[in-house]
């Protein structure tokens, strides 16, 4: 199996603690395949995240899903935030599209371990829509880092109470993946009910929207 993520950028990249454990990596996958990958991103229009099951996967990204299911993809993250994954379940979800009301501040569900966004936009040119590791959770403009969605583009956080992160407003394309290691199956499940709902209802909308 052809392993297309760039397993040694991800191993070398140093671990920042403050304001909670995360890392970033500007080229997480192989320039020879990243632009494949996204190209073969599935269509999403709506805002939401979607799961595997609700889209369209071609065979160039079905690679990078694969590449994230592996033992040494959990054991970099095991020795990068000291923490033991290899046995959890892993949930992956896609976005494809920001609304004026995504990226507002937020912390992750406690039902997730660790989370990893991996961007999948060919380029950004926008001053907005960059992912911000913030220091509290009413201050968009108090950030330590800020993340550029370009092509392979990757951060990975420890799920914290103060793990405070967002974007400054953006719409339009917005193409990322995201990989969460949960507490338990029951909370992949539940995970995976609402997005799947969601996405069923995005659809009905369009196809009465279709209608008129």
């Amino acid at each position: 199996m052809e392993n297309i993520l760039n397993l040694k950028a991800l191993q070398q990249a140093p671990l920042n603690t403050e304001p909670y454990p995360y890392f970033t990596v500007e080229e997480s996958i192989s320039p020879q395949a990243v632009h494949k990958v996204i190209q073969d991103f599935p269509a999403i229009q709506d805002g939401g995240s979607y799961n595997l099951d609700d889209v369209n996967v071609g065979p160039e990204f079905d690679k990078l899903l694969k590449s994230l299911d592996t033992p040494e993809f959990r054991r970099i993250l095991c020795d990068k935030f000291d923490v033991d994954v290899m046995d959890l379940p892993m949930m992956v979800t896609l976005r494809g599209y920001s609304r004026k009301k995504d990226g507002r501040i937020h912390t992750d569900s406690k039902t997730k371990v660790l989370t990893i966004l991996i961007y999948l936009n060919e380029d950004w040119s926008a001053d907005t829509g960059r992912l911000r590791v913030l220091r509290s959770g009413d201050d968009m403009e108090d950030y330590v880092e800020e993340i550029v969605p370009g092509p392979g583009s990757l951060m990975a956080f420890k799920v914290t109470d103060n793990g405070w992160h967002g974007y400054p407003p953006f719409e339009g394309k917005r193409q990322s993946i995201q990989i969460n290691f949960l507490t338990s199956e029951t909370a992949g499940s539940k995970h995976r009910f609402f997005h799947g709902l969601s996405a069923k209802l995005k659809k009905l909308r369009r196809g009465r929207a279709g209608r008129h």
